[in-house]
């Protein structure tokens, strides 16, 4: 009986976090629409549904079995096509005691956010049916193959490297994959002038930008949370609080730093901050202590406000900072992984798990560059990735979606 109620009580943790995750692709298309202009806010949501559907739909043909295809080399292996019920039947669950479909539905929400990361680098100049190509074949094969050589029990877990949610299996990933991307689309109209000077293209709606933040915030609680794949009464409510630590002292940092830097109040940095703190922790947020996830996030947030910075003085156009939140920030949690915790120098006085860390950082980074820059320079070079000038000063949303988001929208304003 106790087993079972054990059982019970993992299996319904597993499945709020899987609710928890699900809303952060609501957080991610209301902060999206609300840093981009209103005549894109059509395709910016329409991005974001088709990357949950496609993210499901890949994960259930190959993902799922790709990425924890049972015993292989280590580097790829694949356990078939489709998803086939464990020996055991419907009850058949894994030692931490959740049930298969619960396993399959957690990590399929996951599957969808690397391509979510790309959608916000790339909004308002992106050809709609290119950019689900792209996330077609990139949350379907090289998300789920990067990823099983960690979580699947691959080369990088036998060596020793340490991702607890996503640093670099999740947000990196996708995080490489949006430079590339925003590289081969160029910046939108009239961000870089020819003098040199950067021309601030402003969100159309900075209060939903902002519940989408909190939607995010609101929905790590199950990224995290959800990764002690397990209810664990301790562990999980260790990692809650990490993750909330890191996200209010990269609030600060961000706040700190921008003001001393450009001598405003900037929202928008606040955001930012939040973010970069969350997915600084991510990493780790089991392994660390208060104190430990407090300086974590705080350094994110100082790192996060840099980085925007430095994107864009190498013309890198980002609308929303998702380079600099999620590659930057994610490189920077996964190290900390050897720094701070359990695992970290502070702790043991070894440097080897930093090493670890550092080449697995570099491994998935240079496999995510080229497997996105050989999708999209095909695409590009076939049916085109950017949309034509005149479809980028009237909006996407008139063009390819024959609607506007909004009443009165004139196609000149900039807006």
């Amino acid at each position: 009986m106790e087993t079972t109620l054990n059982f019970t009580i993992n299996n319904l943790w597993m499945m709020v976090s899987i609710a928890l995750v699900f809303i952060m692709h609501l957080g991610f298309s209301a902060l999206e629409v609300g840093l981009a202009r209103s005549k894109n806010a059509i395709n910016i949501l329409f991005k974001n549904f088709m990357i949950v559907a496609i993210g499901l739909i890949t994960y259930t043909i190959c993902g799922f079995n790709l990425m924890y295809p049972g015993e292989f080399n280590g580097v790829f292996g694949f356990a078939g096509w489709g998803l086939s019920l464990p020996e055991g039947g419907l009850s058949a669950a894994y030692a931490d005691g959740y049930t298969y479909w619960t396993d399959f539905l957690f990590q399929g929400m996951f599957a969808a956010t690397a391509a979510t990361i790309v959608s916000g680098a790339v909004a308002e100049r992106i050809k709609l049916n290119s950019f689900l190509i792209f996330s077609l074949v990139y949350v379907g094969i090289i998300y789920p193959i990067v990823g099983s050589w960690k979580w699947g029990g691959g080369f990088l877990d036998q060596m020793g490297f340490y991702d607890f949610a996503g640093s670099t299996l999740v947000h990196s990933v996708g995080g490489w994959a949006a430079v590339v991307a925003v590289i081969l689309l160029g910046p939108r109209l009239g961000k870089y002038l020819s003098n040199g000077t950067i021309q601030p293209i402003e969100g159309h709606n900075i209060p939903l930008a902002a519940l989408g933040v909190f939607l995010l915030w609101f929905g790590w609680f199950g990224f995290n949370g959800g990764s002690v794949l397990s209810a664990d009464a301790g562990l999980v409510s260790l990692v809650l609080v990490t993750t909330s630590l890191a996200a209010a002292s990269g609030i600060i940092a961000a706040f700190i730093t921008s003001y001393l830097k450009f001598k405003t109040y900037d929202i928008t940095m606040a955001f930012n901050g939040s973010l970069a703190g969350l997915v600084g922790i991510t990493a780790g947020a089991d392994l660390m202590s208060p104190m430990d996830a407090i300086i974590i996030g705080f350094i994110a947030g100082v790192i996060i406000v840099f980085a925007i910075g430095i994107i864009d003085r190498l013309k890198l156009d980002d609308p929303v900072g998702a380079i600099g939140v999620h590659l930057v920030c994610g490189i920077f949690g996964t190290l900390a992984v050897g720094i701070w915790g359990d695992k970290g120098v502070f702790s043991t006085g070894s440097f080897a798990q930093l090493g670890t860390q550092a080449y697995g950082v570099m491994v998935i980074g240079i496999t995510c560059l080229t497997s996105s820059f050989i999708i999209l320079f095909t695409i590009k070079k076939t049916i085109g990735l950017r949309v034509s000038e005149k479809e980028e000063v009237e909006g996407l949303d008139i063009h390819e979606h024959g609607m506007n988001a909004y009443e009165g929208i004139n196609v000149n304003d900039n807006d």
